[in-house]
């Protein structure tokens, strides 16, 4: 097996553990990137089902087969083992939903497909039409659906899509009509037009205002990415809208009668945009404050032309560590990464930008450092609380007022290069703990043996005292013994002289 064949299968066993089709459809999103035929290759073969490993064996000479004639999905195993799929057909330009023309086919993705329509009544426009692929009509997938239109039908805002009408089509697939985006993903339109600095923050604060409008719709995007984000001209002025609320989330009450579990351990989101909250797959409730941290992302790659994390990199690193890199390790400032780019890419930037990346460099430091930072903090409670705080500090910035982000304190980065080191600093606590024993013990050691040592002296002295007293009381004894000797003397001599005188 080739090593394109052992990276098919490696993202075909991946996806194909997603029963969710959204969460599938966002993993194949992040996976193929603009590698259609590997998209397409991918989406066969998960069709397919079960049958499907064959193909990993036998090679890629199931996808030469001739067509099948349109039906339903029948995977059968052939001679020689290859596998030929055959799907119902999709609606092809030319055909009619509703009083809908299909014109043009403008995207794809997991389970739905969006068409260029022409309406001719009761009035005559173009509009977009968005219908879920033929087979893909599961209980699951057409509740994802109609909480997709149901959020877009709550929205009333210039930036995002709005959706016009919502209906069946013959054969019972939901589709909803929406206005039609003729735009281009916001980074791809930065570039194009080689935006500066400001003009870009100035397309971002309208984008916030979008999100911030969802919100307090009560809908959480949860997939914010620049293909979500198209830019359009209205009048020759650029209009960020924000589209495909596929995996929204209504924070009050439910967007659809029908059920949309979200499983407990369910990849939802694109890796490289996704909050450390949504990788951690856990029983923690998703929040506005995740559509915050995608926002973040959104603006590191405006500002520095990549993302925190490297989409690549994250999905090669395989789910475990792909998880564990967004919820422990810290990005670079963006200040920080464009010192670090290469010169292609510094080139590249600077053709883009209009601007040299020392002087980009200048732009981004300090405030728009801090701003980005503050939206990519792991813990949600340091980010910004809404989406409109986000946008008046990106406008404080631009009109050079004091911003509400700031560089943490010592001991807030003090405590997260902890978390992010906890090996490292459970060994050197571990080390520290035993010198400190080792330093108390010694210490406890000297005392004891000064303690010790005081003693001796002391006892010595008290020894030495003794010796001198003795001495001192027998050079007294042996001074008063010479004295009274003395005086009997002087008395003999006295009473002699006293005898010689009378004798006289």
């Amino acid at each position: 097996m080739n090593e394109t064949s052992q990276r098919q299968e490696a993202l075909f066993d991946a996806a194909r553990k997603l029963t969710d089709p959204a969460q599938r459809k966002a993993f194949l999103d992040a996976a193929c990137g603009a590698n259609v035929e590997l998209r397409h290759r991918l989406e066969v073969l998960l069709a397919a089902g079960t049958d499907a490993e064959k193909f990993f064996a036998n090679g890629s000479a199931a996808f030469g087969a001739p067509p099948e004639p349109a039906g339903s999905p029948t995977p059968e195993g052939k001679d020689g083992g290859t596998v030929r799929v055959t799907l119902l057909s999709e609606e092809q330009p030319g055909t009619s939903i509703g009083h809908y023309k299909l014109l043009e086919k403008i995207g794809e993705g997991g389970c739905g497909v969006v068409y260029v329509a022409g309406q001719e009544e009761p009035i005559r426009r173009r509009v977009a039409l968005k219908v879920i692929k033929p087979g893909m009509d599961t209980r699951q997938v057409i509740a994802r659906f109609e909480a997709e239109r149901q959020a877009l039908a709550m929205m009333d805002h210039p930036n995002i899509a709005k959706v016009l009408e919502a209906g069946t089509t013959e054969n019972g697939r939901p589709y909803f009509v929406m206005e039609l985006v003729r735009g281009i993903r916001i980074t791809d339109y930065c570039d194009q037009n080689h935006l500066d600095t400001a003009q870009r923050l100035e397309l971002f604060i309208q984008v916030c205002n979008a999100v911030q409008h969802a919100h307090q719709k009560g809908i959480i995007h949860r997939d914010l990415k620049p293909s979500n984000i198209l830019v359009t001209l209205h009048d020759g002025v650029p209009v960020p809208k924000v589209i495909d609320f596929g995996i929204a989330k209504a924070t009050e009450g439910r967007l659809t009668d029908l059920t949309v579990y979200t499983q407990l351990h369910q990849f939802i989101g694109t890796p490289a945009y996704m909050s450390p909250e949504q990788a951690e797959m856990s029983g923690l409730d998703i929040d506005t404050r995740s559509d915050i941290y995608s926002l973040g992302v959104l603006l590191y790659e405006l500002l520095t032309g990549t993302t925190p994390f490297d989409s690549e990199q994250l999905l090669s690193a395989g789910l475990d560590e792909m998880r564990r890199r967004i919820r422990e390790e810290e990005p670079p400032r963006p200040s920080t990464r464009l010192s670090t780019l290469n010169m292609a890419q510094a080139t590249a930037l600077a053709k883009a930008r209009q601007m040299k990346v020392p002087a980009l460099m200048n732009l981004v430091r300090g405030d728009l450092d801090w701003i980005v930072m503050k939206s990519l903090e792991k813990d949600r409670t340091r980010r910004y609380e809404t989406a409109n705080g986000l946008a008046m500090d990106i406008r404080r910035h631009l009109t050079h007022e004091p911003v509400v982000a700031c560089p943490p304190g010592k001991l807030y980065r003090f405590q997260k290069l902890v978390r992010r080191n906890k090996l490292t600093f459970a060994a050197a606590a571990a080390v520290a703990l035993a010198l400190v024993l080792g330093i108390v013990v010694s210490t406890w050691a000297l005392f004891r043996e000064q303690a010790a040592r005081r003693e001796g002296d002391l006892r010595r002295q008290e020894a030495e005292n003794a010796r001198t007293e003795e001495r001192q009381q027998r050079s007294r004894a042996e001074e008063a013994a010479r004295r009274a000797e003395a005086g009997e003397l002087a008395a003999r001599q006295f009473a002699y002289a006293s005898d010689m005188t009378l004798i006289q």
